[in-house]
């Protein structure tokens, strides 16, 4: 996909009630559509944005992420006993803390430093992005494997977050190509509602639904492998208390995107409201709306769990 193409829209969600009451405790990611979906979301926000340069560079790399997906066709899907034992044991069959990793994965983080030269990024790309870009075709396989390590385990070090954005943006395509290889009717919701059921990893934002037999069904999304899980609404995901929720938002905006504070734990996460605006995208809306994390950090909230793109971007 490429600048001014159109992409699927609601493409992480399509129709999570499926036709029936109930809706699905969880909604596998479709690989070929989830990064052009974020990069046509983001490239329509950034204009007349604060920060409408940062935006379109970061759907320019989900746009790389796009063309990624095509290197891993060969990747052979998660070994089925393995997956039975686990979600057994109520374990991820992905869990990104363990997962052995197909050297294939590699071949996605080729593409995304080669995105610079392909026109993913449509104009100019910053001169310390290309700079990092450049150094990371330096590093050895042990070294990139270490740092894929280091972000799986929570240990990136300062001097690296500028090259883990890239790593982490490969990584995040490789475990959705896995997720996609899953079948949902496999799988059950863990224990810990607040973590991802193929993967294990947090949630990036929440989305509540308009559509289907079910509306008002809320959907986390996993900042990892793309995955979707229902999580009952008004409930903390990260202390699961319900009884000092309450929504914060920016005076005089759409309210499609919400920050979800819990007064027990002190904590909050966002939330997106397709019936305030049907295009919002798990991603590429929480990068959108910075804004709104400071205004409630300076409230005295913390959030549940960074985006891993700013985490080290």
């Amino acid at each position: 996909m490429r600048q001014g193409e159109v992409a699927p829209t609601r493409s992480w969600i399509g129709n999570p009630q499926g036709g029936v009451t109930a809706p699905d405790p969880l909604i596998l990611p479709d690989p070929a559509r989830r990064f052009a979906a974020t990069a046509a979301r983001l490239q329509a926000l950034s204009d007349g944005h604060p920060m409408a340069d940062w935006l379109r560079f970061m759907a320019g790399l989900a746009r790389a992420q796009h063309d990624a997906v095509a290197t891993l066709a060969p990747l052979a899907g998660p070994d089925a006993d393995l997956v039975r034992q686990a979600v057994e044991a109520r374990l991820p069959p992905l869990a990104a803390d363990g997962h052995r990793r197909d050297p294939l994965w590699r071949e996605s983080f080729t593409v995304l430093l080669d995105s610079s030269d392909n026109g993913c990024f449509g104009g100019a790309i910053p001169a310390e992005a290309r700079t990092v870009m450049q150094s990371l075709r330096t590093r050895g396989t042990a070294a990139v494997e270490m740092l894929a390590d280091d972000f799986l385990s929570g240990g990136v070090a300062p001097a690296d977050m500028g090259a883990a954005l890239y790593v982490v943006a490969a990584l995040q395509v490789y475990f959705t190509c896995l997720a996609g290889q899953l079948s949902a009717a496999d799988l059950r919701l863990l224990l810990e509602r607040g973590l991802c059921p193929s993967c294990g990893s947090l949630p990036v934002s929440g989305v509540v639904t308009a559509s289907g037999p079910t509306p008002g069904t809320r959907y986390l999304h996993c900042s990892l492998c793309s995955t979707a899980w229902n999580h009952v609404r008004a409930v903390c995901i990260t202390c699961g208390k319900s009884g000092a929720v309450s929504l914060m938002g920016i005076e005089g905006d759409s309210g499609a995107v919400k920050a979800e504070a819990c007064g027990d734990c002190h904590s909050y996460a966002k939330m997106l409201y397709q019936p305030q605006d049907m295009q919002v995208d798990p991603v590429a809306d929480d990068l959108a709306t910075l804004g709104l994390d400071v205004l409630v950090a300076e409230a005295g909230w913390s959030r549940h769990a960074p985006n891993p793109l700013l985490l080290v971007g």
